[in-house]
C-alpha cells in the first residue's frame, strides 16, 4: 500500500463521476488519503494511508511537494448523523504506528493526539461557520476544538474543501480536565473529570441515564444524558453513579424555590461564567440544534474546581442562519424559547436549565454585562466582519475548485434558509445575517448590567510577580451577594459567592496580569491588598 500510496502524487489530475478538477497547488495544506480502493464504512474504521502536505502560513503547497507534516498510517471511517447523506462525507480519523496500536502525533503544532476529524462543510456553503464558532469559542477562553482548512484527495480523486479538526475528549491538550480512568473511585479522583453531552442516537449513542424532570415547557420530552468520555462501558459503577448524583442534584437545586440561593440553589454546582458564555455563543449564531443536541458539558475534579462546566462547543454547520426551519433562519427571537417555536412532545427539545437560570436576576444581569463586554471588544460588528472576510479571502481559490467537485451553488441543499449564485453571495449573506442579528440581540439582551467593563476598571488589581499579591479582603460587606474578577477581555476569570460580611479571596490561581474586580452586591467595605 506504501507503494501505492507514493505513486498516487503522479495520478493526481483528480477525476470523479461528477466533475473533473485538476488539484497542481493550494494555498491551503493537501491531505492526501489511500485506502487501496477500499470503500470507507460508517463503522468500523478500515486501514489507509494518509500524507499531509503543508509548507507553513501563506506559503503554497504544490501537489509534488513531500508529505512533509505527516506520512503514515492510520484507520478511518465515515462520521455524522444528519450529515451522513451528504455527498461528501466527513471521516473520523486515528493516527496509527506499524503496528496498528493509536499513535499520538502533533498535527500544526497542535497537542499530540490520535483522534482526528475530517469535516465536509458541504450543507454549509460560506465552508466557515463550525470554524469561526470554535474561534468565537478560544476568544472566550474556552477550549473549542482546533481547526484548519484543507483541500483533500481520497484515491487519486478530488474531494473539496475540508476542515481537520480536534475530536472532543480528556486528553492533555483538549477539554481542560484530568483524564478518568476505571480504578478512580476514591476521593478527589473520583469527582472528575467526565464529559456527558445531550445528543441524538443515531450515531450509536447510548443513554446512561435520564433526569427526573422534562424539558422546558411547553415540551413535556425526556432529558437524557449521554456519557461521552469516558464511554459508559468503560466507566466504573461508582463512577457513573457519581456524576448521575452530581447532575441530578444540580438540576434539584435549579427546579427548587430558592434555587437563586449562593449557597443553597445551583450555581455552587456550575462554572457559572461558562454557561452564559455557552448561552451567548448558542444565541449569537441561533443554533437550531443549540442546546437539545451536541451539547456538550464537563466535570472537574475538586483540585480543579469540581464544578460542572457548560461546553465544548460542537456542530454549528446549520447555524448561523443556515436552517430553514423552526425560525432558524430569523435574526429576531431566543434560540432557548425552540421547544414554543417548534412545539411537540418528543425527546431533543432544549432542557429546562437555561430558561430557569435566567429567572435569576444576578444571572440575567451577568450574562447583559458578558454581553456589553464582549460587543465592545472581541464581539464588535467589525471584528467578526473582519475575520469572515480573512477567511473568504484565504478560501477564494479553494473554494472555486470546491464547487467544481460539488456543484450545489444555486441549489438547495438541506438545511438552507438562503441560496445564493456564488460563493461571495453566501458569505455576504453570512456577514448580513450576523449584523442584523446582532442588532437585535443588542435591543433585546436579557438583564441590567449595572457593574460595567468601565465601572471595573475603577478597581484595578494588578498582579505581577513583584509585588506578588496573593489575597484580597473584603470588609463591611452586605452579608451576602456576589463579585467577579474580571480579565482585560472581559472574561470572568473568579466568581465569588459571599454570606457574610468579611471575605479573603485568593488569588494564585490567576495569572500574572491586570484583573479588575466588580463591585460587590451591597455594602460599604475597603479592600486590603496583602502579599
Amino acid at each position: 500500500m506504501k507503494k501505492c500510496f507514493v505513486l498516487l502524487l503522479l495520478l493526481i489530475s483528480c477525476f470523479d463521476a461528477q466533475a473533473q478538477v485538476n488539484l497542481t497547488s493550494s494555498t491551503l495544506p493537501i491531505v492526501v488519503l489511500d485506502t487501496d480502493g477500499v470503500n470507507i464504512p460508517d463503522e468500523p474504521k478500515i486501514d489507509a494511508m494518509m500524507g499531509i502536505i503543508y509548507n507553513g502560513p501563506g506559503q503554497v503547497n504544490q501537489i509534488t511537494d513531500p508529505f512533509n507534516e505527516f506520512n503514515g498510517q492510520i484507520a478511518i471511517e465515515k462520521r455524522g448523523s444528519s450529515s451522513g447523506g451528504f455527498p461528501q462525507q466527513s471521516y473520523g480519523i486515528e493516527t496509527r504506528g506499524p503496528d496498528s496500536v493509536n499513535y499520538n502525533v502533533s498535527l500544526f503544532d497542535w497537542p499530540s493526539d490520535n483522534d482526528w476529524i475530517l469535516y465536509a462543510p458541504y450543507t454549509d456553503k460560506a465552508l466557515m461557520r463550525n470554524v469561526l464558532t470554535y474561534k468565537l469559542g478560544n476568544e472566550l477562553g474556552r477550549w473549542a476544538p482546533r481547526t484548519q482548512f484543507c483541500e483533500v484527495v481520497l484515491n487519486g480523486n478530488y474531494i473539496g474543501v475540508y476542515v481537520l479538526m480536534e475530536r472532543i475528549k480528556t486528553n492533555p491538550g483538549r477539554v481542560h480536565i484530568d483524564p478518568l480512568v476505571y480504578n478512580d473511585t476514591l476521593d478527589n479522583h473520583l469527582t472528575g473529570g467526565y464529559i456527558v453531552k445531550v445528543d441524538k442516537t443515531t450515531a450509536g449513542g447510548v443513554i446512561a441515564w435520564t433526569s427526573p424532570y422534562t424539558c422546558q415547557a411547553p415540551g413535556t420530552g425526556p432529558i437524557h444524558f449521554q456519557l461521552h468520555d469516558p464511554e459508559i462501558d468503560t466507566l466504573h459503577p461508582l463512577q457513573k453513579a457519581y456524576i448521575q448524583d452530581y447532575i441530578t442534584d444540580w438540576e434539584i437545586a435549579l427546579k427548587s424555590t430558592n434555587f437563586t440561593d449562593p449557597v443553597t440553589g445551583y450555581k455552587p454546582f456550575i462554572d457559572v461564567g461558562s454557561f452564559i458564555d455557552y448561552f451567548l455563543v448558542n444565541e449569537l449564531s441561533k443554533n437550531v440544534d443549540g442546546y437539545r443536541i451536541s451539547t456538550f458539558l464537563h466535570k472537574q475534579r475538586f483540585s480543579e474546581g469540581g464544578k460542572l462546566v457548560a461546553g465544548p462547543l460542537w456542530d454549528y454547520n446549520i447555524a448561523w442562519g443556515n436552517a430553514n426551519y423552526c425560525q432558524g433562519g430569523n435574526t429576531s427571537g431566543w434560540e432557548i424559547n425552540f421547544n414554543s417555536v417548534c412545539g411537540g412532545s418528543g425527546g431533543l427539545q432544549n432542557p429546562f436549565w437555561w430558561n430557569r437560570m435566567l429567572q435569576d436576576t444576578l444571572f440575567a444581569n451577568e450574562v447583559k454585562c458578558r454581553w456589553t463586554t464582549l460587543r465592545q471588544t472581541i464581539w464588535s460588528d467589525s471584528s467578526l466582519i473582519n475575520y469572515i472576510d480573512s477567511v473568504a479571502t484565504l478560501l477564494t481559490e479553494p473554494a472555486l475548485r470546491h464547487y467544481q467537485k460539488w456543484p450545489i451553488l444555486g441549489a438547495y441543499v438541506w438545511p438552507n434558509n438562503f441560496i445564493g449564485q456564488t460563493y461571495q453571495e453566501e458569505v455576504n449573506y453570512l456577514k448580513t445575517w450576523i449584523t442584523n442579528r446582532t442588532t437585535w440581540m443588542d435591543a433585546n439582551m436579557f438583564g441590567t448590567c449595572t457593574a460595567s467593563l468601565s465601572e471595573n476598571k475603577a478597581n484595578p488589581i494588578l498582579i505581577a510577580p513583584n509585588p506578588a499579591q496573593t489575597t484580597i479582603e473584603m470588609r463591611g460587606l452586605s452579608g451576602k451577594g456576589t463579585m467577579q474578577i474580571i480579565d482585560l477581555s472581559g472574561k470572568i476569570v473568579h466568581h465569588v459567592v459571599y454570606d457574610q460580611t468579611s471575605i479573603v479571596i485568593e488569588l494564585q490561581q490567576l495569572q500574572n496580569g491586570i484583573y479588575f474586580i466588580s463591585e460587590p452586591t451591597k455594602g460599604i467595605y475597603e479592600k486590603i491588598i496583602k502579599n
